[in-house]
């Protein structure tokens, strides 16, 4: 072979190396920048669902968030009534979540309040969460069965008893815990207005007991308050006397209970306060 055509040869042969060698290098992630990183994870539903992860959060027919502390912080007439609306989550340990949009609520002032159980400034054991930050859970029993779940508000002994819901999702885990939980006629199919329809009704419903007493309802992993998604008008909002509170005399005629005029879901529907509202 002459030498320039060996020289020519030996180039080709050189370059032709060179292409091979870079085409086997191991491919580097800096050679754009629309590389994804292998450690990433694929965007899907979250393995281990935490409060500020619920699905409902992401649905694209909520985008309901989370209320915190600021939510809470406001004395309790106008927390009763801001309550309206809004949603509470309860997650069971099996990962079930159970929502209902709060339609009913009752407002206990604190020691001036003769039907709060903080009259006259007293603490107790029992009432200790009334005493707490706003937002913390005060759940007492009544009757020896059954249990009613009030929030703190602004004010030494101040909270917001939940009186009612309108059952939203987990409907039917809702009838088994109220047919497992309820006294008297368990082996009849409760309809879907009793389901929350009064404070304690709610709790059996939600799985809501004793244990979950002075828990922080803007930071707990089983329980919270997601925004609602709409919130009531004032002409839909009716105010009315508190109910059961036969004892606390002039303040049995207060008119410090809320609820969402027109909603079956409502414990007990008061036509004055409706037609004294609506005037």
């Amino acid at each position: 072979m002459p030498a320039r055509s060996g020289a020519q040869f030996s180039r080709r042969m050189g370059q032709k190396k060179q292409r091979l060698a870079k085409a086997e290098q191991p491919y580097s992630p800096s050679d754009t920048a629309q590389a994804p990183c292998p450690k990433e994870p694929c965007l899907g539903p979250p393995t281990t669902l935490g409060p500020y992860r619920s699905i409902y959060f992401s649905s694209p027919k909520g985008h309901l968030t989370r209320l915190g502390l600021e939510f809470f912080d406001q004395p309790a007439v106008p927390l009763a009534r801001a309550f309206l609306g809004q949603v509470l989550v309860r997650r069971l340990p099996n990962g079930t979540e159970l929502r209902g949009r709060i339609v009913e609520t009752e407002a206990y002032l604190g020691p001036e309040d003769e039907a709060a159980h903080s009259r006259g400034g007293r603490q107790t054991p029992r009432n200790r969460g009334m005493f707490m930050k706003p937002g913390t859970l005060y759940v007492y029993i009544i009757y020896g069965m059954y249990f009613c779940m009030n929030i703190s508000s602004q004010g030494d002994g101040a909270c917001v008893l939940l009186r009612a819901l309108e059952p939203l999702e987990g409907l039917e885990t809702m009838r088994q815990l109220r047919s497992t939980l309820r006294k008297g006629t368990a082996s009849r199919v409760l309809k879907d207005r009793e389901l929350c329809s009064g404070p304690s009704k709610l709790c059996q419903a939600l799985a809501i007991n004793k244990s979950f007493d002075q828990r922080d309802l803007a930071q707990d992993e089983a329980i919270w308050l997601e925004c609602g998604p709409l919130e009531p008008s004032e002409p839909a909002v009716v105010t009315a006397a508190r109910v059961g509170i036969g004892y606390a005399g002039e303040w049995a005629r207060k008119p410090l209970r809320f609820y969402i005029r027109g909603s079956p879901w409502v414990s007990v529907v008061d036509r004055v306060a409706e037609q004294n509202t609506q005037a």
